[in-house]
């Protein structure tokens, strides 16, 4: 298997000056790179840079996978958008796990100005959930596209990716039974198509994630946010006005609307942090996975019943095929005629097929003494034919 890369970095705040991109470009020859983002397969040779600090630099998001297992999300914030505690909930250090000889799943490094989520997955099984191909579909799977909303779902104060970042820490054996989850947000049991993409990217057990789901409580439906706009508007100094006009004016809107956004949600996640478990109700991880296995019996039996039932549908669309094929019996044996006449393998082999189907068709209907009857006839009129009297006796029909 040759090698595989493929590096995607985004920039969603600010645009790349055209400095910036004149850096990137003394990199990389290769790579696509536009005001928005910077795009690169490689094949052979590696990235000529550090991922991490190129976000620290340039972006605000980053997808890389390769195709021997390795693979990397990474999202920067800017400092306001997540509380440092929070954060801390989620990055506890264990203190019951194994060592698993890779380095941590899910980290968070800060800026002056930013956090930088942190997700790698490792995965040397050599039974790869992504199949990353080298090929013109490897980079259609559009992991930046499927992932960059757990941004804006972070900025709004939403803290499942965090908990499925956890959840993954988990997966890789990070975290101990006896530790604690971190505080249990709201909604994981309906998850977004970001948070799904992410739970398929960091391949999640899906019983690990029901198990951890069971004692989320349910979203609140959609609010009026008019009253708290009001309200932060009214707490907005001249200056701060001032600052997002002058964004506007210089045709900054982007940049504006994001600046804003952002400091309208950092004031309303202290007004009212979203719902997650007290304390008192954080399970360990031992209790989580009592109710995995429950969840993996659960799927199990519905999976089998899934199959059955598609079993059956199958069975029942065979059988009325075949009663189809016993309808034109006669009708079928002249036509095997005709095809043995052709005298070629591939003759031979359309024959044999067809003799198969009616005989399975004959017998659905109790009408196996027609078949001996209808082949004895057939093998009269060709037994001169020695590799279609050998193809008959290898299938057992003589």
């Amino acid at each position: 298997m040759s090698e595989y890369q493929y590096y995607e970095f985004s920039a969603v705040d600010q645009p790349l000056s055209a400095q910036q991109q004149a850096e990137l470009r003394a990199r990389s020859t290769r790579a696509t790179i536009t005001p928005g983002s910077f795009v690169n397969e490689y094949h052979w040779g590696d990235l000529k840079g550090d991922p991490l600090d190129w976000m620290q630099r340039y972006f605000d998001a980053h997808v890389y996978f390769a195709n021997w297992g390795s693979a990397r999300f990474m999202l920067r914030l800017p400092l306001a958008a997540l509380d440092e505690a929070v954060l801390a909930d989620f990055l506890q250090p264990s203190v019951a796990a194994a060592d698993t000889g890779y380095g941590d799943i899910f980290t968070v490094t800060a800026t002056a100005t930013h956090w930088i989520l942190d997700l790698s997955l490792c995965d040397d099984s050599g039974d790869y959930a992504h199949d990353w191909q080298e090929d013109e579909d490897s980079a259609s799977a559009g992991w930046m596209a499927r992932l960059l909303p757990l941004r804006d779902e972070l900025l709004r104060g939403d803290t499942r990716p965090l908990y499925l970042g956890w959840l993954a820490r988990v997966g890789s054996e990070e975290i101990g039974d006896e530790d604690l989850e971190p505080p249990l947000p709201a909604g994981l049991k309906n998850l977004t198509p970001a948070q799904m993409a992410l739970v398929e990217f960091l391949e999640i057990p899906p019983d690990w994630l029901t198990a951890a789901a069971a004692n989320s409580a349910d979203l609140a439906g959609s609010t009026d946010t008019a009253p708290a706009i009001d309200a932060w508007l009214a707490l907005q100094s001249p200056a701060q006005m001032r600052e997002t006009l002058r964004l506007l004016l210089q045709q900054r809107g982007q940049e504006a609307e994001r600046s804003l956004l952002g400091r309208f949600l950092a004031w309303q996640r202290v007004q009212q942090m979203p719902g997650t478990a007290a304390p008192s109700e954080r399970r360990t991880v031992a209790q989580i996975e009592v109710g995995c296995t429950a969840a993996e019996r659960i799927r199990l039996e519905r999976e089998k019943r899934e199959r059955d039932a598609l079993a059956a549908r199958k069975r029942a669309e065979r059988d009325q095929h075949l009663l189809q094929v016993a309808a034109r019996a006669n009708a079928i044996w002249e036509i095997i005629d005709q095809t043995l006449q052709r005298g070629t393998g591939g003759a031979y082999e359309q024959a044999e097929k067809a003799v198969q189907e009616l005989s399975e068709a004959l017998a659905l209907t109790g009408r196996q003494a027609e078949f001996r009857t209808g082949l004895a006839r057939l093998m009269q009129t060709h037994d001169k034919r020695p590799a279609w009297v050998t193809r008959m006796r290898k299938a057992g029909l003589l």
